[in-house]
């Protein structure tokens, strides 16, 4: 019998694509390497405010440097990101509070669907610039991640109450408390400690801490299904 898997939580907003491609690499690798990852829906709008910190796209400079940056990262981890048309209206001005609230309640009642969801708003705002504000937007990605659609009604309606936007702001706080500025944040608990890693760019970090081998953010295994 090996040694039992170290826990990895991924904090992630669906509004944030640098989450959608620390997600990828952590979902392709949680069966090759010996971890339970455990996704974490979060409120970016809430770690943002709590840490005093600005999106990148409120800087001309950095928005500049993203736009090229999210291409270039898409096209090497193979995720098929293209960004929004009004990438400002997007994530200022729409944001993201009942697509997330939605994955805390698909995470609290269908936690095997919370993959694939995710994916799938991803891939509406950030693959096929559509919507994910409006409840039919959400419906939409549940159902086609494979959720029945009287199913995906049923936990939309539950997405204003109390249990769920208390879910949601006890994970926002859970990642604050760890140190979050922004998402996404990879969380691995190891011997008693706990190692916060920020960006979709540190997986090569976390495997050096989990003692695993790492083989780039598409492993040979992953790599022939694609």
């Amino acid at each position: 019998m090996g040694p039992l898997p170290r826990t990895v939580e991924l904090f992630y907003d669906v509004l944030s694509p640098y989450s959608w491609l620390g997600f990828e690499i952590l979902c392709r690798y949680k069966n090759i390497w010996n971890v339970h990852l455990q996704l974490r829906p979060t409120l970016i709008a809430g770690v943002m405010k709590n840490s005093g910190n600005r999106p990148p796209a409120m800087l001309p400079l950095k928005a500049k440097y993203l736009t090229n940056d999210i291409k270039l990262l898409g096209q090497h981890i193979q995720v098929p990101i293209q960004l929004p048309k009004d990438f400002f209206s997007v994530i200022l001005e729409k944001g993201s509070l009942s697509a997330m609230r939605f994955l805390t309640v698909v995470n609290l009642e269908r936690p095997e669907m919370l993959e694939k969801v995710s994916r799938e708003l991803w891939m509406r705002v950030w693959s096929r610039d559509e919507d994910i504000t409006e409840p039919q937007s959400i419906l939409a990605a549940a159902e086609k991640a494979g959720m029945s659609t009287e199913g995906a009604r049923a936990l939309l309606e539950k997405i204003s109450t109390p249990q769920v936007k208390n879910q949601l702001k006890e994970t926002t706080e859970a990642a604050c408390r760890y140190g979050a500025f922004g998402l996404p944040v990879t969380v691995a608990h190891l011997d008693g400690q706990t190692h916060m890693l920020f960006g979709s760019d540190r997986m090569e970090l976390l495997a050096h801490l989990l003692g695993e081998k790492w083989m780039g953010p598409v492993p040979p295994a992953v790599s022939a299904r694609l």
